[in-house]
Order: structure tokens, then sequence, then C-alpha cells
């Protein structure tokens, strides 16, 4: 009875020759257990067992022990118990009356018996996994807190006012335990769900969120915060700053294990603090205050860390109309409408008057103010209409929610307003790069390649690739496409664009305008630190309350395999969620360095994933058999040759197929991508 299905829906390869050797007995002792619980039964029941292999395909080593031969098969995502009279590449052998006059052949055995032996597998990964559970929190399971980091802008989550620093107590009712609550129960939801917390400041909240439907799985647009620590990488290669930002030319300079604690003498005691710190003070030179690795936290070291201005090619685009508006914010306040198009904004015309791009500091700056604006809005069968209104923005620094994502919007923050920006040229700045390349007016831009510079490579800038956007009705967000240069320091465009009937390309260095007046200096939010995640340790006070975490792993572990098979049925997770074996080698490979607790949680995981998988009435895997000896219990007849090795044939290419395909997602779509 082959597992072949060893290599869906998660995990590693790389590095350390100790942690492959780790991964590589995990993975053997998941498939292992498996195998040994249908040939301990099968044993049991005295049924003939003639080859016991851990993996499939050509046999690497065997020797013979009594009447079974033990392999070791060539290919490692799986393996198979061979018993007389079962066999999965010749079905025909279940309903062989030859075979079952044998008295020690698997068909020769009572219903209920091979029922024990098909199941026995399945049980065994169920008791292992929670075993595994039980030991990787008996020796303290990392997990991410449900502190938000991030609301991604135009997102569900931040239509719904959820902020950074957030923290998220229950779902649905139910208590949280890790960051993956909030992933799972978007993911797996019928409809909305209900959040309840805690604000920054203190204050609950209960908001009830529709999660967004458009991308492979349904989400809500959360990022998890980050802790205050720069990491320690094993590589002493690895950054710890951004390549070409103010941090990486801070003096003195940020050493592996620094933690921040101040920024100009003021305490941080959390994420949010510091991103909006940074944010709120953007353009100014600020002491970073950080305590050593192994020092006392009396010893603050400060670090000077000048501003990141931003990088412009001197084009002003066209502002789409409004994307998303945050509940209760001044633009909701005020009545702007999703669809509305801000055309004015205190008299001045927006594209030309004002660079969209510029809106979140414009906002920011005037907070309190009431601005007047003037949109045009669409009516049903009409022309659009103008609608003037007043808004009175909110005192919240610009750019803290930057458009991370390809499909981002730009978000105003102070107003709670997000919108795309159109890749159509309004205007050109007078000695910009776009300007000595030629583009003019109403030129519209059709790609940007963002490249490395000159002479440098992958290996200069790992792990920042070089990027491609190309633009056309459904993708038009040139505002992520800015955000990404901002992030690549010094790196070259090569535009593509029409203009006067032609297509054209050119090359362009983004550039800081040198005649820029103090007070029109723009700046990112960020410095350039790469911080450590934010982990908490769930561990047992004894092995009894070890093994009862790990029953209850095991149980919602089993239920989100299921929902995602709901999920993939019903089309609201797409196929290309799934993973294969060589995603399973590189997640195991990267949880074995986290150590041994994390290595146990995903064996535990992936045990129970192998016994929920292979007991789906599929032909060729356990609950395929299942159905067949649950179909012979009730007629008292053996199941008909042709039937049977039809449907086995079928089960064996859908499982083949859906091998190729994870594979191909696995190498084509991420591991060469």
């Amino acid at each position: 009875m082959e597992v072949v299905l060893t290599s869906l829906l998660l995990g590693t390869i790389g590095g350390k020759i100790a942690n492959i050797a780790m991964v590589a007995l995990g993975l053997g002792l998941v498939i292992f257990f498996h195998e040994l619980g249908h040939f301990a039964v099968a044993k049991w029941c005295d049924v003939k067992v003639e080859r016991f292999s851990i993996g499939f395909g050509p046999i690497i080593y065997s020797f013979k022990y009594g009447e079974t031969e033990y392999a070791l098969s060539i290919i490692p995502f799986g393996g198979y118990v061979k018993m007389l009279g079962q066999d999965d590449v010749d079905p025909s052998q279940l309903s062989s009356e030859e075979i079952a006059l044998d008295p020690r052949s698997y068909s020769a055995k009572p219903v209920y018996q091979r029922m024990g032996i098909i199941s026995a597998g399945v049980i065994m990964n169920i008791i292992t996994g929670m075993l595994f559970f039980a030991f990787a929190f008996r020796l303290g399971v990392a997990s991410t807190p449900c502190i938000v980091g991030t609301a991604v802008p135009g997102m569900p989550a931040w239509e719904s006012g959820i902020q950074p620093g957030d923290v998220i107590h229950k779902i649905n009712g139910n208590e949280t335990t890790s960051f993956m609550d909030i992933i799972r129960s978007a993911a797996f939801s019928d409809g909305d769900i209900t959040m309840e917390g805690t604000h920054l400041n203190g204050e609950k909240f209960e908001v009830k969120v529709t999660p967004d439907q458009t991308g492979t799985r349904p989400q809500i647009g959360l990022l998890p915060a980050q802790s205050l620590q720069i990491p320690v990488f094993q590589d002493p290669n690895e950054r710890i700053t951004s390549k070409g930002t103010a941090a990486a030319n801070a003096e003195p300079r940020f050493l592996p294990g620094d933690t921040i604690k101040t920024i100009d003498g003021e305490t941080i005691e959390n994420y949010a603090q510091l991103q909006r710190a940074y944010a709120a003070k953007s353009s100014e030179t600020l002491k970073t205050g950080v305590v050593r690795n192994g020092t006392p936290d009396t010893e603050i070291v400060e670090i000077e860390v000048k501003n990141n201005p931003f990088r412009t090619l001197g084009l002003w685009m066209e502002i789409g109309p409004i994307e998303s508006i945050q509940q209760g914010s001044p633009a909701d306040r005020a009545g702007l409408k999703v669809g509305d198009k801000i055309t004015h904004i205190d008299g001045q015309d927006v594209g030309k008057a004002l660079n969209p791009l510029r809106l979140p500091n414009y906002f920011s700056g005037r907070a309190g103010e009431t601005i007047p604006i003037v949109v045009n809005r669409e009516q049903d069968g009409d022309q659009p209409t103008e609608v003037n209104l007043n808004v009175v923005p909110l005192d919240n620094p610009a750019w803290l929610e930057h458009p991370v994502f390809s499909n981002t919007p730009l978000a105003v923050g102070s107003l709670g307003i997000a919108f795309h920006l159109i890749p159509t040229v309004l205007k050109v700045e007078e000695g910009s790069p776009a300007a000595k390349a030629g583009i003019k007016p109403n030129a519209l831009v059709k790609k940007i390649k963002i490249r490395y510079p000159e002479n440098e490579t992958e290996a200069d800038w790992a792990p920042i690739p070089e990027v491609t956007y190309e633009f056309d009705d459904k993708n038009k967000n040139w505002a992520n496409a800015f955000w990404e240069m901002q992030v690549r320091p010094g790196w070259p465009v090569e535009l593509t664009f029409s203009q006067d009937g032609k297509i054209i390309e050119e090359k362009l260095q983004p550039w800081v305008n040198p005649k820029q007046k103090p007070e029109e200096q723009w700046s990112l939010p960020v410095r350039g630190i790469r911080l450590q995640s934010l982990r908490e340790i769930q561990q047992a006070d004894s092995m009894g309350q070890a093994l009862g975490m790990g029953v209850q792993y095991t149980t919602n572990s089993a239920k989100d395999i299921y929902l995602t098979l709901r999920s993939l049925i019903t089309g609201r997770v797409s196929p290309m969620e799934l993973s294969g074996p060589v995603t399973i080698a590189k997640v195991a490979y990267e949880v074995a360095h986290d150590g041994y607790a994390q290595l146990l949680l995903f064996l535990g995981f992936l045990s129970v994933n192998l016994a929920v998988l292979n007991f789906l009435p599929i032909p060729v895997l356990d609950g395929g058999h299942m159905v067949f000896l649950c179909w012979e219990g009730i007629t008292r007849k053996r199941p008909n040759e042709k039937v049977l090795t039809a449907a086995t044939y079928v089960g064996m290419i859908f499982v083949l197929g859906l091998m190729i395909f994870v594979l191909y997602l696995d190498i084509f779509l991420r591991a060469l991508s």
C-alpha cells in the first residue's frame, strides 16, 4: 500500500549537513511509522508480508529477515508494505480466487481484519503526530503572537480600522494563540469573521471583516509585528541593514543582536511605536538608542541615522478613483465614496499642481485643518458630477502604510482613503531623469524594469531581486512600482512607454532633485534596519499538559487540512496554494534550523497531513482501499475485477498528475522565480 501523498500541502533543502541529516531522519520517521502500522497489524493478522519499503521505485538497498524483504528505495517521498494478495500495481490480486485460497494472503482475511490493516497506517500517523506535537510543546514552541505589524491598505482589515500594534484576542469568539489563527480564520471562513482585540492605546474594539476573495486564498490583509531586535545570522555575510540606505551608513554601526530602546531619547516599547517614530520624523536625522547584545539594558549606544529621501523619475501620474475608505475616518465622515476621483484640493489641480504621490504628505502636514476638495462622482447612466466636500485630516504620519504588494493602493492615512495611480503621465519635472529621456505629458507607461546597478549582481544585493511591472487595464498600480524603486536605492530602471504613436524604451536613473527646497523634501518612513520576527514561546509545564496540547493541536491540524480540501473543491482557495516535495524539503530545513521543537512541530503536522490525505477515498490510497472494503462488507461480494482495475488506474493517474502539478509549482513558480 503505497504512500504517495507525503508531498502535498507543505515544505526543505539547503544548508548544513547536521540539519539535512535531521530533516532526512524526521521525514523518514514519518513514513516509517505509517508503514510500520500496516506492517504490525498485517503480522498480527498472520498475513504474509513480502516487502517492507521506505521510499518507492528502484531499490537502493535491501536485506531479508525471515519471510520479509526490508528495502530502501530511491524515491524518498513515500513507502509501501507489499503483502501477498495485495498489490497496487496489480489490483487484480485483490479479487483473485486463487490467491484468496492461501490462508496467509491479505485477500483471504476477513473484511474487518483487512480494514484494520488498511487503517493502521493512518492511526499510527495520528498517534505519532500527537506525540511529535506533545514533545514539541514540552520543549517549547516559538510562535508569532497575534499582534498587528501592518494593515495592508485597501484590504478588509485596513478598511475596518485595525491598526499597527493592535492585539487580536478572539476570532469568532475563539481565543487566539498565534498569528496563524488570523490567517486560517480568513482562509477557511464561509463569510464574515468577527475580531475582538485591543488598540495600542488600550481601547477595546470589535470589528466584523469580510475576507477578500481576489487572491489565491481569502485573506484580510494583516501582517505580523516584528521585534525590536536586529537578527544574528549564521552567515556572517548576511546584511542586518539594507544596502544603500541610511541605516547601512549610520555611525556608529548597527551590530547583530542590537535591541532598539529609544528614538531621540524617547522610549520605544514595540514595533508599532518604532514605525510611527520613524515615519513622523521621516526627513530628520534621528538618534536611535540600542542596547548591544549581551550588555546591560542601561548601557544605551546612540546611533545617528539620517533620512532616506524618496528617489523619483520626475513623473507625475494620474490619480485613480478611490478604491477603499476606512470606517469612521475623516474621508468617511466627510461623505467621500468608493469610486470618487479627486480632481482638486484646496483649489489646486491634482496631477498638474499637486503630485498624487505626495498627497499622503500634503494631508499629514495639514492635520486638523479644514481642506476643501472636489471629486468626480459616477452617476447611474449619467455623466460624472462634481461634488464639493470638506475634509479634516488626522495627525497620521505620511507613508506609514505603504503599498507593499503589487495590488496594494496608495494610502492617505490621515484621511483614511486608498487609491491606485494610473501610469498615464500628466506632468514631467524640469531637469528630471524623465525629462532628459524625452518623456512628455500624456505618455503612457507600459512597463518598468528595476535592474541591478551596473557591474553588480544578485550576490551583491541578496535577498532583493530584480523586478518587472507590466501595466494594463487590470494592472495599473504605479504606486507599488514606485515603492519598489525606493527599497532598491541606486538601481537604474528601464522604462517602456508609448508616446506620439511610438513604443519607446529608455534607461533612467532615479534621482533626488538637488534644487528641492528643504520644505519640499520628502523621505521614506523607514531607515533600512532589518528586524527579527516577534516570537513568543508556548511551553507545557508538564508532560501531561504537553499531551493535552498535542491532542488539541492534532485535532486542529486535521480540521485545517479538511477545511483546505473543502476550500480547494469550492474554489475559495486556489490550487496554486499547494506545495510539493521541494517545498516540504525547504520548510523542513528552515524549521530544523530553528531547533528541535520547531522541527517536531512540523513533523507532527506532516504526520497528520499524511494521515488525512491517505485516507481520502481515492483508489491506490488507503482511503480508496477502505471504500472497496466497505462495499465488500455490505454486499458480501468482492469488487468486480474490471471495476477495481479501472478505478485503481484512474486513481493512480490522478495522484501522479497531482504530484506533477505540485512539482511544477515548486520548481517553476517558486524555486526558479
